[in-house]
Formats: C-alpha cells, structure tokens, sequence
C-alpha cells in the first residue's frame, strides 16, 4: 500500500463504498446496532438534486481506505459560513499513515474554497483516541456550549406536540 493516499471528491457511484466504510465505523465503536443508513439514503441525500452533504475520500492504491462526510452551516454569531465533519473514519489498516489528518485538511481547503470559515465536528466522550488525535492536528474542544438532541421518539414528540 503507497504512504500517499488520493484524496477525491466522491461521486455517486461510491455510495456503496461510503455505506460500507461508515459501517465498519459504527463496528469499531461497538455501535452496529444505531447504524440505519442504507445506500438509497446516501444517493437520495447526498447526490441527487440538492445535497445536503459531501464526501471526500482517500484512496491507496485504488482502494478506499477513508473518508469525511461534512456538510456546510452558518453561525449567525460570527456572520460566516462553516463546515460541520459528520464522520471521519479510516480503516484499521490506513491508521498511524497521515490519512485522517490528510482527511480533516483537506476538507478544510475544500471548505474554505467554498467559502467556508471555520469548521466543526463533535466526538463520542468514549472515544479518547479521537479526542487526542483531534487536538494533535490543532482542533481545540469547546467548553462553553454543549450539545442537545432529539432523536426518535423524543424527535415526534417535539414535532407533534401542540
């Protein structure tokens, strides 16, 4: 496997690929259960009309071996637009090579080409390898906001509550 790994828009023609990366992560977190997406989510959210995210992905020697799945927001404080990384992963065999700090960078760049400003991204507190390897690329954690979320049940809820 070459050290330097093709860092690519994806296409639709990867969601197969990207399905598939994203599951071994919830795998290795030991979430396999919380993983819902299908491949016809990906195509119908992410590349077809409107998307509502992007995906760059690294590839050695034309096989996938990471990607980040990020999509663009506005903070209404700061009156710039930003980029939020929903997930990274890179395969256990991709680890310790620069892919994820390759990844993060250059969805930086292709954020900022956009005109994006400052980016985000949230990690599981029971990760703490994530968190170090986050801070050692030059992410800072936030500690003056947290964040809160309705999923499922408590999400109808609050949608169908008068």
């Amino acid at each position: 496997m070459s050290n330097v790994p093709t860092i690519r828009l994806a296409t639709a023609a990867d969601v197969a690929v990207i399905h598939e990366l994203l599951q071994h992560l919830a795998e290795s977190l030991g979430q396999r259960s919380k993983f819902r997406s299908r491949t016809e989510d990906f195509l119908k959210y992410g590349f077809s009309g409107d998307a509502h995210f992007h995906v760059l992905l690294a590839e050695q020697d034309d096989v996938a071996v990471g990607l980040t799945l990020f999509f663009y927001n506005y903070s209404s404080w700061l009156g710039e637009l930003g980029v939020y990384i929903q997930d990274i992963v890179v395969t256990s065999k991709a680890r310790t090579s620069g892919v994820g700090q390759q990844l993060v960078r250059e969805t930086a760049r292709y954020a900022q080409q956009h005109g994006a400003a400052h980016l985000r991204l949230s990690v599981d507190r029971d990760n703490p390898g994530a968190m170090r390897f986050y801070e050692k690329i030059g992410l800072r954690e936030r500690t003056d906001e947290c964040i809160y979320a309705a999923y499922d049940s408590d999400f109808r809820s609050l949608v169908e509550t008068p």
